[in-house]
């Protein structure tokens, strides 16, 4: 057998030591590997919170740039993130679909925010009332089953009374979605009402 050139046993000989001492690709190391430049996976930065000579407002963390408005916040439809209609003031009605899911999302967000004051009939009688005595508004009241539905949606978003600001637990969309379940438990309550006027 011909003996191998001398130039790929040197070859061969650098290759066997370039692997020994890089290492398997993947092994694991409790050392951090070598590497000439690690600008991109560890690159300078700041605690939150924390000052900065670098901005001229000794800031670190930057404020977002004017206008920026996050995925799913754009506020095209003024009626539906405010309740209110510029041409009569609070909105007459609920500016999504109503349907059974609506419905049944705003009974399901009810008796987890408001039942526990409104009771979950809507009578004004829940815990606080049983509690304390403090009677929150029955939703069954004359003024309310007039009210516009931007009403409540308004009073869910600022407040109104005793009753703090339910914006932050609440989303938009769920706000409606008890407006059209306190509809549905006014309507019952007057179906009922009337069944029992017209009773002999």
């Amino acid at each position: 057998m011909a003996a191998l050139p001398r130039s790929w046993l040197y070859a061969g000989g650098l290759l066997v030591v370039a692997v020994a001492l890089a290492g398997p690709r993947g092994s694991a190391s409790r050392r951090p590997p070598l590497e000439l430049r690690r600008a991109m996976d560890d690159p300078p930065r700041v605690d939150a919170q924390t000052a900065s000579t670098f901005f001229h407002d000794g800031k670190s963390m930057r404020p977002p740039v004017e206008g920026t408005v996050a995925r799913g916040e754009l506020r095209g439809d003024g009626v539906y993130w405010t309740g209110m209609d510029p041409a009569v003031g609070f909105a007459p009605t609920i500016p999504l679909p109503v349907d059974d899911a609506l419905r049944e999302r705003g009974r399901r967000r009810y008796e987890i925010y408001c039942a526990v004051c409104h009771d979950r009939t809507g009578d004004g009688k829940g815990l606080l009332f049983e509690r304390a005595q403090v009677r929150t508004p029955s939703f069954h009241q004359d003024r309310l089953r007039q009210a516009p539905d931007g009403y409540f949606f308004l009073v869910m978003t600022n407040g109104f009374g005793l009753m703090p600001s339910y914006a932050y637990p609440i989303p938009v969309a769920d706000r409606w979605a008890i407006v059209a379940h306190v509809r549905e438990l006014q309507q019952r309550r007057a179906a009922r009402d009337a069944a029992r006027a017209g009773a002999p």
